[in-house]
Formats: C-alpha cells, sequence, structure tokens
C-alpha cells in the first residue's frame, strides 16, 4: 500500500457525486495515488469549521463546494497549491492566495472547442433567429418565417468583433473564417502579430471594435478590471442591428443595461450561455425576450469534458505537491517566490565533449 505523503482536503458534502457509482474522485487519484497523496472530505458547515479542519493539514485544497476567502486562505499552515477543476477561478481569491505564496491552478485548454462551437451555435442562432422560427413553426404561423428575414443580412461578409483574445477566442475566429466573416479583436495584453497571424484585424479601441462590429462575442475573464465591463455606455455605441453573444463570465456585462440596451432596440439580440446571477431566476427578462437564445452555462459540457477536467485537477496538484510548476497557473507572478522548480519534460541535449 502507498504510503500517504500529502493531504488535498476539499468540502465534503456539495452535491451529488460527478458520475454515479464511480467512487468519488477516482480520476483525479489517478495521478495523486502514485505519490501517496490522499483526498480528504471535509463536511464542514461553516467557514470557522472548515479552517479549524484544513488550517495544518491541508498540503493543497481542491476549490470545491465552498467559496475559499482569504480568511480560509489566509489560516494555512502548509498549503501549496489550490487546485480547479475549470477555466475561471470564481471559487477562490486568487489575490489571497497570491499574497499567502500559494499556487492556483486551472484546466485553461480542456474544453476550448466545445466553448467555441457554443459560441457558434448561438451566433448562428441568433442571426436566424432559431428559436423564434421554431415556435412559428409549432404554432402553424408557416409563413411569417421568410418575411421575419427580409431585413437580416446574410452572414458571409459580416464583421465579429471578440473582447479579449484568449484560447477560446482564438478558436471562434478560426470558425469564423469558414463562415466568411471579417473577424476584429481588442485585447490589450495581445500583441498586435499575434492577432495578425490568426486573420484577425487588432483594435485598440473597444468602442471602435463595437462600433464597427455586427456581431460582438465577450470571452474576457472576470475579475476587477473587467468586472461590468460592458454597461450603458458600451451598448449605445453598438450598431441597432447588432447582436451580442456571452459565454465567458456572466459578470463582466452590466445585465441591467444589457436588458435595457435589448428593450430599446438598442441592439438587435443577444445569445447567452452566462448570467449576472446563476441559476439565473425565472423571473429574468432576458428569458422571456424573443430575440434573445440563453441556454444553462453548460457551454463547456461534452462527454469528454468532465472525466479530462477532473484528471488535470488531479495531474496539476500531484505535480505542484512533488515541487514543480503546474502546466498551468491562475497566478503565476507566485510561481518565482516559491521553492517549485520549472519543469522541464526533457533534459536538454548535450554535445560529446559536455
Amino acid at each position: 500500500m502507498t504510503e500517504r505523503n500529502y493531504t488535498v482536503m476539499v468540502q465534503g458534502q456539495a452535491g451529488p457525486t460527478y458520475d454515479g457509482a464511480e467512487p468519488q474522485f477516482s480520476l483525479e487519484r489517478e495521478a495523486l495515488d502514485p505519490i501517496g497523496a490522499e483526498i480528504v472530505e471535509v463536511p464542514a458547515e461553516s467557514d470557522d469549521e472548515f479552517i479549524e479542519a484544513v488550517k495544518d493539514e491541508a498540503d493543497g485544497l481542491i476549490a470545491r463546494g465552498r467559496y475559499l476567502n482569504r480568511n480560509i486562505i489566509g489560516s494555512l499552515n502548509k498549503c501549496v497549491v489550490i487546485g480547479l477543476g475549470s477555466v475561471g477561478a470564481d471559487p477562490v481569491d486568487v489575490d489571497a492566495a497570491t499574497d499567502h505564496d500559494i499556487v492556483v491552478t486551472n484546466v485553461p485548454d480542456v474544453f476550448i472547442d466545445e466553448v467555441a462551437d457554443h459560441t457558434m451555435m448561438l451566433l448562428l442562432a441568433a442571426h436566424r433567429r432559431l428559436l423564434l422560427m421554431h415556435q412559428m413553426t409549432r404554432d402553424g404561423r408557416w409563413r411569417e418565417g421568410r418575411p421575419y428575414h427580409d431585413d437580416i443580412p446574410r452572414l458571409w461578409g459580416r464583421t465579429i468583433g471578440l473582447i479579449s483574445f484568449g484560447n477560446v477566442a482564438k478558436a471562434v475566429a478560426r470558425r469564423c473564417h469558414v463562415f466568411g466573416l471579417r473577424v476584429i479583436a481588442f485585447d490589450p495584453f495581445v500583441g498586435e502579430l499575434e492577432m495578425t497571424e490568426a486573420n484577425v484585424e487588432p483594435v485598440t479601441s473597444l468602442f471602435e471594435l463595437l462600433e464597427r462590429s455586427d456581431f460582438v462575442s465577450m470571452h474576457a475573464p472576470h475579475n476587477g478590471d473587467t468586472d461590468h465591463m460592458l454597461s450603458d455606455a458600451h451598448f449605445a455605441r453598438m450598431k441597432n442591428s447588432a447582436l451580442f453573444i456571452n459565454n465567458g463570465r456572466g459578470k463582466t456585462v452590466d445585465e441591467e443595461a444589457m436588458i435595457r440596451a435589448l428593450e430599446s432596440k438598442e441592439i438587435a439580440g443577444a445569445g447567452l450561455d452566462v448570467f449576472e446571477q446563476e441559476p439565473v431566476s425565472t423571473n429574468n427578462p432576458l428569458l422571456h425576450m424573443d430575440n434573445v437564445t440563453c441556454t444553462p452555462h453548460m457551454a463547456s459540457a461534452s462527454a469528454r469534458m468532465g472525466p479530462e477536467t477532473r484528471r488535470r485537477l488531479g495531474r496539476e496538484l500531484a505535480t505542484v505537491l512533488q515541487g514543480l510548476w503546474p502546466r498551468s497557473a491562475v497566478n503565476p507572478s507566485v510561481l518565482p517566490r516559491t521553492k517549485l522548480r520549472r519543469w522541464q519534460p526533457y533534459p536538454q541535449a548535450r554535445g560529446p565533449n559536455r
């Protein structure tokens, strides 16, 4: 039996297991068992109870079931890593983790294609008014569909503006080119050459992007700088015929401002997988507009996504516990301050005289 050398802790009793009959955390343990790391669930009812259980025992934490705030993170005496099974880091106070030299890992590239596909699905559904056409067909309003599209231009040759140009946006850009869309992007943290190499025109002004775009797709992560990144002034700069797509983070958009823009016809419609408050209230006006297509924050979902994110979470935790840099860190600036070593998969080549 493998000796247990590390303890990874997680809030317990947070809901049903991932996959029914399969033992809990079996996929995460594929990487953790070989290094002697045990996963311990903590059925805490409060932050104080959780802190008491983890402060002196946790070498690592899995961010699931409880928000890991500054008080929890500040209490940790031996923790070196917090693992996320997602792209976003909403369950963790990342600034607090950085202040305490704790690495926060995530899985930013596991379900890129799924989210990019879902983005295109929402774009096409919103553009062709899919849900409204479906309802007209069901209601016997057969002849109303075609006239409804008399003022809707064809997709080919339209312009889509991508807000942020990370992995998902790059995958969306590749798909947009196939549909004949002109792609522009705004991201002050990405170099122009990186965009132009992807056949994407860099735009240095968010307002310019909004004014030029027939479709606007939001891909920015949520943080203090991007909270309500789009509000009334931004929707007012969009074309009246423009469609807004958000498969990123709901809180990057002032939802009340978006509702006002839709109701006043400042923009023509929207396709949304995320909302400012989730689960979204059934009374939310967005759910009752025939020019808005909504899905329940499931753009990343696929048969591959669940198992692979769990395996990747386990691998990242195991990598850090063994003293190495993870493949992905939400707070990479903390890495040089730790005792972790940069991972080199292959030794450097040496000549015969070295």
